[in-house]
């Protein structure tokens, strides 16, 4: 499995929509809705890059998705 940070910003307004969108995403383990440069923090728990990098694109084809910084974790 590989596991990605998705920091994302959405429009004013389109939280609580986003948040509901993104959560019917395959491979979606978790969603934080936080405070700061970003809105949102979404956990991918997926099989393999591929389908990590497809599920970042559907998060942000995603109305009201204005910015995204993905970050890959890797065992040590």
């Amino acid at each position: 499995m590989v596991v990605a940070l998705i920091m994302v910003t959405v429009w004013p307004g389109r939280e609580k929509i986003f948040y509901e969108e993104v959560k019917k995403l395959q491979y979606i383990k978790d969603v934080y809705h936080v405070f700061g440069e970003f809105d949102f923090v979404v956990i991918i728990d997926a099989p393999n890059l591929s389908e990590i990098n497809s599920t970042v694109d559907k998060i942000r084809s995603l109305e009201g998705v204005t910015r995204t910084q993905t970050i890959i974790g890797a065992e040590i």
